[in-house]
């Protein structure tokens, strides 16, 4: 049973389930995996119907086997051709998990060190104003504890300009502190990882993605860049409020340059892999280790974000291209994402091996409280007696 109550302007979901201190963890994990979901979707579709969102994708999986599946909408509003799960979005800062594994498979397959200096791997960059950003490496560049100032030329990419232009104003970019000494969001920055893969595997960011990752786990509708997004038949339109209406957006082309931090193109079938296969159900792609070196914390991540304010977070931090949150007392690993006309979301907890994706097709912030309210509903009040 579940009832909806509304606090403010939020809307908050209980759902009753019995829990008791002896339930050993495999009956708590079945429990979440075999919960009513049916209060969150009637919640989130409630705001897509309020909102007038044009189009939305969710997906809920275990390791082993897919829950549930939704869509809501319209591909565009200049051609209302209905979403499924095949449709393509643009994920956004979510890439930055692919990112996170790309790295992390450098260094398990022994290409490469977390803890290398990149002046070493990259000597044509100089990278900050003060000579102690020399001492920046791939695990500060993934966990954005570059010691650079956050957000470092986005400004620019918002203005359309592209990665190889950037680069050439990298000695610029001012440095707040020591590398690993604070934490500072990037998406230029973040992006040297690509440069990384290419001096390591003597092949593009793009062409390593796809054939570590996206082929191995079969999906299919996928791809990294502006051609594979503009290239695909069933493809979902970038959507902005304006006045009072929904109107199709234009592609800020520029972002796909930063491929690391936002470049991946992905249907909803496509997400329920990749939460599928970092909950572990693909060892031969991602190695535990691997996994494991990902989603452990690297540094803490201040107050101010969306994610910050959730009612029930206790501790947040950033790894290596994920989040990482304490939750109801749960460890939960997770990302956001947005761009011009998209926004998204991809929530873990690997302790109950459940987790969520949702992708709109829209700049809405129903998207900064879809994760908060799944996992109000997988974890009810009386869970966090547990440990």
């Amino acid at each position: 049973m579940f009832f909806i109550t509304r606090l403010g302007n939020r809307l908050f979901i209980a759902i009753t389930l019995t829990f008791v201190t002896t339930v050993p963890l495999s009956a708590q994990e079945s429990v979440a995996a075999s919960a009513d979901f049916s209060a969150f979707e009637h919640w989130l579709e409630g705001e897509i119907s309020t909102r007038g969102i044009p189009g939305a994708a969710m997906g809920i999986v275990t390791s082993e086997k897919v829950l549930d599946v939704q869509t809501w909408g319209i591909r565009s509003r200049d051609a209302a051709v209905p979403i499924d799960a095949q449709t393509v979005f643009r994920i956004a800062s979510v890439s930055k998990t692919f990112a996170g594994a790309v790295a992390a498979l450098l260094v398990h397959d022994h290409k490469q060190q977390w803890d290398t200096p990149l002046i070493t791997l990259l000597p044509q960059y100089r990278i900050g104003t003060e000579p102690v950003s020399h001492a920046m490496t791939l695990r500060h560049v993934l966990s954005h504890t570059t010691g650079l100032m956050p957000h470092a030329y986005s400004n620019m990419l918002d203005a359309g300009v592209a990665y190889d232009k950037i680069q050439e104003k990298f000695q610029e970019i001012p440095t707040v502190c020591s590398p690993g000494q604070c934490y500072g969001y990037q998406n230029v920055v973040f992006s040297l990882v690509a440069d990384v893969v290419e001096v390591s595997e003597h092949q593009t960011y793009e062409e390593f993605v796809q054939t570590r990752i996206l082929t191995p786990l079969g999906m299919s509708h996928a791809s990294l860049g502006l051609e594979g997004y503009t290239g695909s038949e069933n493809v979902s339109a970038p959507h902005q409020f304006g006045g009072e209406h929904w109107r199709v957006a234009t592609t800020n082309a520029a972002y796909y340059t930063v491929g690391p931090a936002a470049g991946v193109n992905a249907s909803l079938e496509d997400m329920m892999l990749w939460a599928q296969a970092n909950l572990g159900a693909y060892p031969d792609v991602l190695p535990p280790e691997v996994l494991a070196e990902q989603h452990a914390p690297v540094v803490e991540t201040p107050r101010g974000n969306y994610f910050n304010r959730w009612p029930r977070l206790e501790n947040a931090w950033y790894g290596l291209g994920w989040r990482i949150f304490d939750y109801g007392g749960r460890r939960v690993i997770h990302h956001g994402g947005g761009v011009r006309g998209f926004r998204s979301e991809l929530v873990l907890v690997p302790e109950l091996d459940i987790a969520m994706v949702v992708l709109f097709n829209a700049e809405t912030p129903v998207a900064n409280d879809v994760v908060p309210m799944f996992l109000d509903t997988i974890m009810p009040i009386d869970s966090e007696v547990f440990p």
